[in-house]
């Protein structure tokens, strides 16, 4: 175990529970969140980064739509950034760490059957979002070609946040009728386990360039709604199905993006558990309903 863990991003969703949990196991965490270290500023990251150290990339732009609009933004922080902080890294002797999405995928698998990607899947970006993620792994493994990107995807709570599980939640509460996109394809991934990979990854070494990291199984927006209501102890019947056309966004999304773990197992990493089993672990530990129920484990 390296002594020490610099978090960059540690202001997020993602950096904050990193952090609790690093720092839960014993390490001396150093935790950044785009006030202490503006990862868009070339000199910042050197700054806080020794040798020896873990650094864990946490810091994005993950605002999708509003990165169709504010393109070069998106592309400071997840192309530019990125690299400021693998030259950093590479300069003085640290370990990175980066975080991706599915999103670089587009999920047109002309004509054949959908499956999970791959690590090695061609990748064919749809957004400005999933384009500038892209170009930081590029940008990172061009940069210290020793790091390690990791790759997750539909990242979700269980409690009070604006996540799509915890916005489901709320709405199984107020006993509200919801149309959910069903042609909307991915893998869920309790934001907990993801961090348990990230911290498995610290810790061993795995020597791969690239890894997936989601919970096991896929699952369409619409049954990962329906699944919440469940859970809580509301009437499924009241999430509707509905097609993508019926909520048009600005940045286009890839129809499937669920993300293949197999490779990864190859290279070490322990498998997530399914999704609808870190679904009703993630509401449980945010205080489900009394009398909500549990889901049986899925591949």
């Amino acid at each position: 175990m390296s002594d020490r863990m610099v978090i960059l991003g540690a202001g997020g969703l993602l950096g904050t529970v990193l952090a609790a949990q690093a720092a839960s196991g014993g390490r001396e965490v150093v935790a950044l969140g785009s006030a202490e270290c503006d990862i868009t500023d070339a000199d910042a990251p050197e700054r806080h980064i020794s040798s020896g150290d873990v650094v864990v990339n946490c810091a994005a732009y993950t605002r999708v739509d509003d990165a169709e609009r504010e393109p070069d933004r998106a592309r400071a922080v997840n192309e530019t950034g990125p690299r400021n902080v693998a030259r950093a890294c590479a300069g003085v002797g640290a370990r990175l760490i980066h975080v991706s999405t599915d999103y670089v995928f587009d999920g047109d698998f002309r004509g054949a059957e959908p499956r999970p990607y791959e690590i090695d899947d061609e990748t064919r970006p749809l957004s400005v979002y999933g384009r500038t993620k892209l170009a930081g792994e590029t940008a990172v493994l061009s940069e210290l070609p020793t790091a390690t990107v990791v790759r997750t995807s539909w990242i979700f709570t269980g409690g009070d946040g604006s996540d799509f599980v915890s916005v489901m939640r709320r709405k199984a509460a107020e006993g509200a009728t919801v149309d959910v996109v069903a042609d909307q394809i991915g893998s869920p991934t309790w934001v907990e386990d993801l961090v348990t990979a990230l911290l498995q990854v610290a810790d061993t070494g795995i020597a791969a360039p690239i890894l997936h990291a989601p919970n096991g199984g896929t699952a369409s927006r619409f049954e990962q709604a329906r699944t919440v209501y469940e859970l809580v102890g509301a009437d499924p019947e009241l999430v509707r199905p509905v097609g993508t056309d019926r909520h048009p966004r600005p940045a286009p999304r890839p129809p499937y993006s669920a993300l293949s773990a197999r490779r990864s197992a190859e290279a070490g990493l322990t498998p997530l558990r399914p999704w609808r089993d870190a679904l009703a672990a993630a509401v449980n530990a945010g205080g489900a309903t009394p009398g909500a129920g549990s889901l049986p484990s899925t591949p």
